[in-house]
């Protein structure tokens, strides 16, 4: 045995470099080596060879059996979508975070929601990627390709990805100190790479500089390993490949970047117009909903530092929830007071479950978890402690109405009682089943309380456990449920933090301590919970999106508008909101008219009068949306130019390069809108400022608050559509639909 494994061992060995030595010497001496390299790998085991041209040909194979021109309604009726890769970054080991697989995973998105199988066409050689998409051989280049002149005078290219600078590398044993020792180097780059033209330029300030072409199927590694044992060689690499490259390596050393910031992004046929609007439109949707999340565990000195403080939040009727275009719920309400007090904006965060609320505190993804915990000991554990209570709750059971009355406790026997696993109704049935024998079932972590209590009426479920607060709400509007049970003693709630935040649980302290049943506390409490009109009315309004999956009486003439512009339609809506509370016939006190409050001036020179039109009103504030988002280069991010335009559309263009301009002098990112030019932007209402702004003087509050508004409007809408989404999906018709061989989440749009 043991010789049996060595000698594989020695198999192997001698295929990986028959392999090596067949790829280097072919190119010199192609006859002779070939047939003797040949002959050793043709004994080689499948493991190597055969095992990748097996892959290959799963994933090439099926492409190259068609050649495809034609636009995404072309590729629809094929329902398959290309992507063409540089196919020998895969034979390596797969690593989270990489560029290439970023693109693929937002790729398959895609295409999933275009109701398309994705296929990858691995392409050995990087100079081979654009000629094959031309060719008609793929659909997408996905390649963390840098966008060139060069390169768009062939190509369409998407919306940007990312923006990455590009930074020498160099062997950690023989590492470049000064830019001065480039003309002792030779700097190694594949010629179709962006990297060529930099290398170039470098040879003119450094004659000295020699050029080596590598060959363009030689992947990322590959290079680094060229690199990293000569003292001679030096490469180029870009800023996202580099942040993957620092996770595994440590042999190479990274020089500093040598120019701008450059945008990477997807490319496709110059002639598919109409495959590039939908890649864009989903490029922006991806980026706004999907944004990058920083982990910080910070005390109270650093969250007053930076004015944000964020908190985690379930999407309920009891906590946080959108009501004709207004964040409301106890819990937001009380948190936003806090903030306000304190002078801190504020960022909801939504996590997918009940379960994850603490977790999201507890890794630094929020600041606070709020949302009615209870504080229970097995809660207060893993840096984890709760405030004071600030709110208290009974535990009922909640019964189907027409089953009877009160129960005691020995009803109870053989029923079966549905709640979340991760919820203190969990554990109090726990006890409870030392005394009864009732059935206990786990409800899925992010269904919520008033969604078990509605599957209680329509017979799902036998029982379910709620705050009798939450109940309160639902027997505000429905008369088939009621309380059978009060489940002991009131339970203390409180909102959690970070055992490593001392400060700031004392500011919440004192807050709780200052507010409890004060007279703000109690009349939001009573808005909530007492006032059966009121809160009726709220659930009413809650329920509207459900019932008829609108969000505003105007979506199907934004989403047109949308689509001709490209921007996502919810952000439009939570943007006309913003302006008119959806009032067509809205006029400021400066004469802004219609639903997205327009100058007539500025109507008149897009082409529009009568602005009182809902039609006409939202046509013009999106071209004129549109116009704004054209003042800022394409070179930023999708989400921060979007956040600039809006800011913009609120201020005049104007004012935010002014508040750009002074951003970079005050040591901020000119490129990022929150936290930076944001605040450039508040300090331009100061003299100090104002008088050396070419613009002048701005109440820098305004855009500040309309961007954060909208932005935050526009999460809300995002959660509530794609619940409608999941709700229909799930649905008798969105089953049929699938039965009958049709696309579910198509299926449900159209029946929005």
């Amino acid at each position: 045995m043991k010789i049996n494994r060595n000698f594989d061992r020695l198999s192997q060995t001698l295929c990986l470099t028959a392999k090596a030595l067949f790829m280097l010497v072919t190119k010199h001496y192609p006859l002779l080596f070939a047939t003797v390299i040949g002959l050793i790998l043709a004994g080689c085991s499948g493991d190597f060879n055969d095992r990748t041209a097996e892959k290959e040909a799963a994933v090439v194979e099926k492409s190259k059996s068609y050649v495809e021109l034609g636009d995404i309604d072309s590729i629809g009726k094929r329902g398959e979508l290309r992507v063409l890769i540089h196919s020998n970054d895969d034979d390596f080991l797969p690593r989270n975070g990489r560029p290439q697989e970023i693109d693929q995973a937002m790729l398959q998105r895609f295409a999933d929601e275009q109701g398309l199988a994705m296929t990858t066409v691995a392409i050995e050689n990087f100079d081979e990627l654009i000629p094959r998409l031309l060719d008609g051989k793929g659909d997408i280049i996905a390649a963390n390709l840098t966008v060139t002149d060069k390169r768009a005078n062939r190509v369409g290219f998407s919306l940007p990805l990312d923006l990455v600078t590009e930074h020498l590398v160099s062997s950690k044993q023989y590492p470049l100190t000064a830019l001065s020792q480039l003309s002792d180097r030779v700097i190694a780059v594949q010629q179709e790479k962006t990297f060529w033209d930099t290398a170039e330029k470098l040879k003119v300030d450094f004659p000295g500089l020699k050029i080596k072409m590598l060959p363009g199927e030689m992947s990322n590694d590959e290079i680094f390993d060229y690199i990293s044992e000569s003292d001679q060689y030096l490469t180029l690499a870009d800023s996202n490949v580099i942040s993957t490259l620092k996770t595994y390596r440590d042999d190479l050393i990274v020089s500093g970047p040598l120019a701008q910031k450059k945008p990477t992004a997807w490319a496709v046929r110059p002639n598919n117009t109409e495959l590039l609007a939908q890649l864009n439109q989903f490029i922006q949707i991806e980026k706004l909903i999907r944004p990058k999340k920083e982990n910080r565990t910070n005390d109270w000195q650093e969250i007053k530092k930076r004015k944000h403080l964020r908190v985690a939040l379930r999407n309920n009727s009891a906590s946080y929830f959108l009501w004709r275009g207004k964040l409301l719920g106890f819990d937001y309400e009380l948190i936003k007071a806090f903030a306000e007090k304190n002078e801190l904006l504020i960022d909801v965060i939504v996590p997918p479950s009940h379960e994850k609320l603490i977790d999201y505190v507890r890794s630094g993804k929020a600041d606070i978890a709020a949302g009615f915990l209870s504080i229970t000991d097995g809660r207060k554990q893993d840096n984890v402690v709760f405030s004071n209570p600030y709110h208290y709750a009974s535990e009922l059971i909640v019964e189907k109405k027409e089953q009877g009355k009160n129960m005691a406790i020995d009803d109870l026997s053989g029923r079966t009682i549905h709640v979340r696993r991760s919820s203190n109704y969990w554990k109090t049935i726990k006890q409870l089943q030392k005394q009864v024998a009732v059935n206990l079932v786990a409800t899925p972590e992010n269904e919520e309380t008033e969604e078990a209590i509605a599957k209680v009426a329509s017979g799902e479920y036998d029982l379910t456990v709620a705050d009798n607060h939450i109940l309160d709400i639902e027997l505000t509007w429905r008369k088939d449920v009621h309380s059978a049970m009060v489940l002991g003693a009131p339970l203390h709630q409180g909102w959690a933090v970070r055992e490593s935040n001392p400060a700031l649980l004392k500011a919440l302290n004192q807050f709780i301590t200052k507010e409890y049943r004060g007279l703000f506390y109690n009349m939001t409490y009573k808005k909530y919970f007492t006032a059966p009109k009121g809160v009726a009315k709220l659930k009413k309004g809650q329920l509207a999106f459900s019932d008829r999956g609108k969000l505003s009486p105007y979506d199907d003439i934004v989403k047109k508008f949308a689509t001709k512009y490209n921007f996502d339609w919810r952000l439009l809506v939570a943007q006309m909101y913003q302006e008119s509370h959806f009032n067509p016939k809205a006029e400021s006190w400066a004469g802004a008219i219609g639903l997205f409050q327009v100058m007539p001036k500025t109507a008149k020179e897009l082409g529009y009068e009568n602005l009182q039109n809902p039609k006409i009103g939202i046509e013009a504030g999106v071209k004129y949306l549109h116009w704004s988002r054209q003042r800022f280069p394409d070179t930023l991010t999708v989400t921060d130019r979007l956040w600039f335009t809006l800011a913009a559309y609120n201020a005049g263009a104007g004012h935010v390069h002014d508040a750009r301009r002074l951003a970079k002098q005050q040591g901020f990112n000119p490129n990022l809108w929150f936290d930076n030019v944001e605040k450039a932007m508040l300090l331009l209402s100061q003299r100090k400022y104002a008088s050396k702004a070419r613009h002048g003087y701005v109440r820098g509050q305004e855009p500040v608050s309309y961007v954060r508004a909208i932005r935050d409007r526009f999460n809300a809408y995002v959660q509530l559509t794609e619940k409608r989404v999941a709700e229909l999906n799930s649905s008798p018709t969105a089953v049929n639909a699938e039965r009958d061989g049709l696309d579910p989440i198509r299926v449900s749009i159209a029946l929005n």
